[in-house]
């Protein structure tokens, strides 16, 4: 089966490592799996134009319900070129729902949006999916979509690291979270070493907001985050994200308030488990443990988060066991030949 996936692809941000996994799993069970658009070798995946050649249609919207390439002509081609009942759409930030607020983080600015939204996907697929296991709406089908690829693991390591503590990813609707894990932090400060926060938004306003009118959407507290001495760099290309995280003895995992509301996955969530680093979840317990096993519980900050950071600064090797238990049950349950899978039974059912 040849799979189109419509996507809008970032360099240093977004899905474009979960699709090239995508693209290496359909290889090996002989299916295809390409983008809608041309060549860009600034983001290298897998680019297609001949709608005509493909077997099913794939949309993934994220943070927008615009094409990357093409105008409406392009759609037009897109809709008319694969029937419906071939049409399968990913709704991936939780937008395909009644507007939802949760403190400043909102998945809509208003009713309008969140009705826009809502017509577009339903007028291209009745097949709706979110990565969630609980989806608010009956018609909306759970599916993760973002998956684990044992190709990523770096194998645990011995020896200092150049950091105590990195977080990959943008600051879009994370301060709030960033701020519980920066505060569990401050007790035991001296004992982590550098901290570097790695992706757009930390120290200054992404060159994008302001033209978008989302300021608010990137709000930090570079003021607080000099005084804890936590380094803010530039975002890397999605190919060095594992990379980075192994630089650190640990990496918080945590989600924007809505995400953690609608108990969403990301793609980050199955990355960090596989890098040289201990992964600490700011997250609802029930949803770790869900995606991970119960084993991950041990890493999920509670009621007393700096004395947690402090035992697993103790006693790493324990947790490293840990991260193995949740590699095991990634494997088994979430690789991207689990996911092309039963993609492909949405196409055809």
């Amino acid at each position: 089966m040849k799979l189109l996936f419509v996507y809008w692809p970032f360099e240093d941000q977004g899905s474009g490592l979960v699709i090239q996994g995508y693209s290496a799993a359909a290889r090996d069970l002989g299916h295809e799996i390409a983008v809608y658009g041309i060549e860009y070798s600034k983001i290298p995946l897998d680019y297609y134009l001949d709608v005509g050649a493909a077997d099913a249609v794939v949309f993934i919207f994220e943070w927008t319900i615009r094409l990357y390439y093409g105008d409406h002509l392009d759609l037009v081609r897109l809709v008319a070129g694969v029937p419906r009942e071939r049409r399968v759409l990913i709704d991936g930030d939780g937008n395909y729902n009644e507007p939802i607020s949760v403190g400043a983080d909102r998945n809509h600015a208003d009713e309008e949006s969140s009705r826009r939204w809502t017509e577009i996907c339903d007028s291209l697929s009745d097949k709706v999916c979110q990565p969630t296991f609980h989806p608010c709406r009956a018609n909306v089908r759970p599916f993760l979509f973002y998956a684990y690829d044992p190709a990523w693991e770096v194998p645990f390591g011995v020896g200092r690291k150049e950091f105590g503590m990195t977080y990959v990813g943008h600051s879009k609707f994370r301060w709030e979270p960033m701020q519980q894990v920066l505060q569990a932090v401050e007790p035991v400060r001296e004992y982590i070493g550098r901290i570097a926060l790695v992706g757009h938004g930390w120290g200054s306003l992404p060159a994008w907001a302001a033209a978008m009118q989302i300021e608010d959407d990137y709000y930090s507290d570079p003021a607080y985050l000099a005084a804890l001495g936590v380094e803010v760099l530039p975002a890397v290309p999605f190919g060095r994200v594992v990379e980075w995280m192994s630089k650190a003895t640990f990496n918080p995992i945590l989600l924007r308030p809505t995400f953690n509301r609608l108990r969403l996955v990301t793609p980050r969530m199955f990355e960090t488990p596989a890098a040289d680093t201990l992964p600490v979840f700011l997250v609802d317990g029930l949803h770790v443990r869900e995606l991970y096993g119960d084993a991950a519980g041990e890493l999920v900050l509670g009621d007393d988060p700096s004395a947690q950071i402090t035992d697993l600064l103790n006693r790493p090797g324990h947790y490293r066991d840990v991260v193995r238990e949740m590699r095991e049950h990634l494997r088994a349950r979430h690789s991207h030949r689990a996911r092309l899978t039963e993609l492909i039974e949405i196409v055809e059912s």
